[in-house]
């Protein structure tokens, strides 16, 4: 046992508590004597925590039962025993219901009986107190977790509020980009085509089907190839070109930024 072991002993014969003390001398615990109900209160006041207490049944003032009642209100984790020569059913009922007692032990007792009782008895309270201890301990986590759970669904919200807003600030984008009245396509470092609007797709596409995803080389004439191959540096280079019957303005120009986002940006505006 870690800590140590305190057991009261309360009795008003002197001769009692005097036995007690003996039957204990070569055990490690601590016997702390009271010769009144009391006078058991005011050492529990002081002495707390005591983990057991032995307690005479007939005393004068306050009996054995009244002072247990009294001890299961304030410290009820304490074991409570009753050691009494009068013995009675009704006396004992009365005892277990009103002190909650652990046990209730005629006079004259057997030594090692006595001792075994009380062993098994501190065995108890300090299963008791490991697992009030356990559950603390498991509300403490289960706090930590509730706390840990309600952090998580909030980044997820602000998380999903953010994709949201995103989805929409990028779908808007997508819209502008069809309405332009120009053609725009974007073209990776590898000559894929990544973006295509409505109009590029209508210029160079069968019945207007997407570009993206193909290369260059299989959806776009010769001459628009070449011309993407020629853009390089920072500076936007132009030309005219007539495609299916209508000339367009086009204006080319290389990505390099900061975000390393690299490739190229095609414009066809009809003139």
């Amino acid at each position: 046992m870690a800590e140590q072991v305190k057991i009261l002993c309360v009795d008003d014969e002197p001769n009692v508590l005097r036995a007690l003390r003996r039957l204990f001398i070569d055990e490690d615990y601590e016997i702390i004597t009271a010769a009144s109900g009391e006078e058991g209160l005011a050492m529990l006041e002081k002495e707390y925590p005591v983990q057991l207490i032995l307690s005479d049944y007939r005393m004068p003032a306050m009996d054995g039962v009244d002072f247990l009642r009294r001890v299961c209100e304030k410290w009820p984790a304490t074991i409570r025993i009753v050691l009494s020569g009068y013995a009675d059913t009704a006396t004992i009922v009365a005892a277990i219901n009103e002190g909650q007692i652990y046990k209730f032990i005629p006079k004259p007792w057997d030594d090692n009986e006595l001792k075994v009782t009380i062993a098994k008895a501190l065995e108890v309270f300090f299963l008791n107190e490991q697992n009030q201890r356990l559950t603390r301990e498991l509300q403490q986590k289960n706090d930590e977790l509730e706390s840990i759970n309600q952090n998580l669904e909030e980044i997820v919200r602000e998380r999903t509020n953010d994709i949201l807003f995103q989805n929409k600030v990028l779908q808007f984008s997508q819209n502008v980009l069809h309405l332009l009245p120009a053609a725009v396509l974007g073209i990776d470092p590898d000559g894929l085509i990544v973006q295509s609007n409505r109009m590029s797709n209508q210029i160079f596409a069968a019945e207007a089907a997407s570009l993206t995803g193909l290369q260059i080389n299989a959806a776009l004439p010769a001459e628009i190839c070449s011309f993407i191959s020629s853009i390089a540096g920072r500076e936007t280079r132009s030309t005219r070109m007539e495609i299916n019957s209508l000339t367009y303005l086009v204006n080319g120009v290389a990505m390099s930024d900061s975000d390393s986002q690299q490739g190229k940006i095609l414009f066809l505006v009809p003139v």
